[in-house]
């Protein structure tokens, strides 16, 4: 990523967060878009391979999901989970191979695991009709985390970019559907923001190599 785009991105991400200790104005769902767009943009300019245009996938319905969950979060609830159910399918495949072994990370699977059944144990009761999507998408956002731990690919920013997203999306739903947290949005925004760039930045490790590696065979 482009020091340009980086710091836009930071500005972007950060005036939408301030944005929303604010009172509601017109417009809102748009500025909430902007940050992941500014992704979209940098990752575009990656050499095209089957990484790049998955991880690019991720990023787009990432955005889809930011519309309906910004635009009408109540009515729209089922599509913005419908759309990050899809951007966790293809970030798992662009984390793709994983390791034929797990390196020691058998406590951090289980950590991971054992997180997930807390949270949902804690929202079933408030799930109602949203039972069986719900549970679909914790279960894939518990692969797509574990994967950014096991991956061939992984570096610390996928890891800590995996964890960012299961956070982001636990509050989404403790306060949606367990109990209300003050200026819940606010510290969502954050971690998912922050999810998205770590990620971006991990992916962004093996594609700068292979660039690296591609000019220095043709010198």
């Amino acid at each position: 990523m482009s020091p340009r785009i980086k710091l836009l991105f930071i500005f972007a991400a950060t005036l939408y967060c301030i944005s929303i200790l604010l009172p509601p104005y017109p417009g809102h769902w748009l500025v909430k878009m902007l940050p992941v767009a500014l992704l979209i943009f940098a990752v575009s300019r990656w050499p095209a391979d089957k990484t790049q245009k998955l991880f690019l996938t991720g990023l787009v319905f990432s955005v889809f999901g930011d519309f309906f969950l910004g635009y009408d979060s109540n009515n729209w609830f089922i599509f913005g989970l419908g759309a990050f159910f899809i951007a966790h399918i293809a970030y798992i495949l662009a984390l793709m191979p994983v390791a034929k072994s797990n390196g020691g990370k058998t406590y951090a699977i289980l950590a991971y695991l054992a997180g997930g059944g807390l949270v949902l144990s804690l929202l079933l009761p408030g799930l109602g009709e949203l039972l069986i999507p719900v549970i679909a998408y914790i279960s894939i956002l518990l692969v797509m985390a574990i994967c950014a731990l096991l991956s061939e690919k992984s570096n610390a920013w996928m890891v800590i970019g995996g964890l960012s997203f299961v956070a982001s999306d636990a509050l989404i739903g403790l306060n949606k559907f367990y109990l209300t947290i003050p200026q819940a949005q606010f510290f969502i925004m954050i971690s998912y923001y922050f999810a998205q760039y770590a990620l971006l930045q991990g992916f962004a490790g093996p594609q700068t190599s292979r660039v690296e590696l591609k000019e220095a065979r043709a010198e």
